[in-house]
């Protein structure tokens, strides 16, 4: 029988023309792509840089499918930097950049890899990390638990080569972790090895504790043909049955993969008001309808119709506001931050790819 060797991490390429680590990044994206606490759907992102080729996770696919499917698109990394290094439109297109025409297309966040100079870059939406990034306090909130590692944090921007250029402007030597305010967290290494012992540092280091309320009696009496209760343990009955955390969701929209696959911020239901109608409320405003409703003192509501990926967002926001402490104030996304979400073909492209 003949025995194959390893995978070595770093400085061979295989026959195929791919990274010789290209399967380790793979099973590491699988693995963290499973954890919804990491990874929402088709959220996140991993790379591997080799020499001129950036290896990146293809927009719309899943992270979780990274053993299953040929998830991974290559790049021309110095094209990608020299436009960013030009401004040029351009670097907003990642598609241009993809070494094969024709298939799937690069994420959206291609420039974001590229700008850091370390070779595996996985950014992640972590709950936890979320939990703190979304508050008015963010920075403080994540000085208190990173302060042990060489990190920085940049101010949302949607995703593209604007939060590129802000992230290379925070990227001082040594800098390997960056948060994302309202969107996530990125850690970068030389090796697939280093990447994931530093991404589970960080999220050690940031988890917190979750709020945990079951569905009140008497929530499915709240529902109709259209919206249905959710699971009895799932995490959005907490923030419906907490003032704090119903107050944080209908402060609006928390981060960007909410926007695109639940619509704007969060809709609670009144006493005398169907869910039917509270949706056609939200639609009036010229908004899309809402993937859920949230029952006050009772739990949450979801579209009978509702999408994988509405529904794995819509557990997302119960697991981030489960986490928030009382007395914390969020800063949520402007009215102009949701419209260009909203209106974006990058993002309408990805929500077409996982609207099953």
């Amino acid at each position: 029988m003949v025995r194959h060797q390893p995978y070595r991490e770093i400085g061979m390429t295989r026959p195929d023309g791919k990274p010789d680590d290209l399967p380790a990044l793979a099973d590491l994206s699988a693995r963290i792509g499973a954890n919804p606490l990491l990874i929402q759907g088709p959220g996140g992102n991993t790379s591997v840089k080799d020499g001129a080729v950036m290896w990146i996770k293809a927009s719309g696919t899943n992270l979780a499918d990274a053993l299953t499917r040929d998830v991974f698109v290559p790049c021309d990394l110095p094209a990608m930097r020299l436009a960013m290094a030009n401004g040029e439109a351009r670097a907003d297109q990642p598609a241009e950049f993809a070494l094969v025409q024709g298939g799937l297309r690069p994420s959206i966040e291609t420039s974001l890899h590229a700008v850091f100079p370390q070779r595996v870059v996985v950014h992640v939406h972590c709950v936890n990390t979320l939990a703190l990034a979304i508050r008015r306090d963010a920075g403080p909130a994540l000085a208190a638990r990173l302060g042990a590692f060489r990190w920085a944090m940049v101010p949302y921007a949607k995703p593209g080569a604007n939060l590129a250029a802000q992230v290379q402007a925070v990227l001082a030597p040594g800098v390997d972790v960056v948060v994302l305010r309202n969107h996530g967290l990125i850690v970068a290494a030389e090796t697939v090895a280093d990447a994931e012992a530093l991404l589970l540092a960080v999220v050690a280091a940031v988890t917190s504790p979750a709020r945990s309320l079951p569905a009140a009696a008497g929530l499915a009496d709240r529902a109709d043909a259209a919206y249905v209760a959710l699971p009895d343990d799932h995490p959005l009955h907490s923030v419906a049955r907490t003032p704090h955390l119903m107050q944080a969701a209908l402060a609006g929209s928390l981060y960007p993969d909410h926007v695109v696959f639940c619509g704007v911020g969060a809709t609670a239901l009144s006493a005398p008001e169907t869910p039917t109608a509270a949706a056609a409320r939200i639609m009036a405003q010229g908004l899309p309808q809402p993937a859920f409703l949230l029952v006050p003192g009772q739990g949450a509501l979801i579209r009978a119709d509702a999408s994988v990926g509405a529904q794995t967002l819509v557990r997302c926001l119960g697991d981030v506001l489960a986490r928030l402490p009382e007395g914390a104030v969020v800063r949520p996304l402007s009215d102009a931050q949701n419209a260009e979400l909203l209106n974006w073909d990058a993002e309408k492209y990805r929500k077409v790819l996982n609207a099953g």
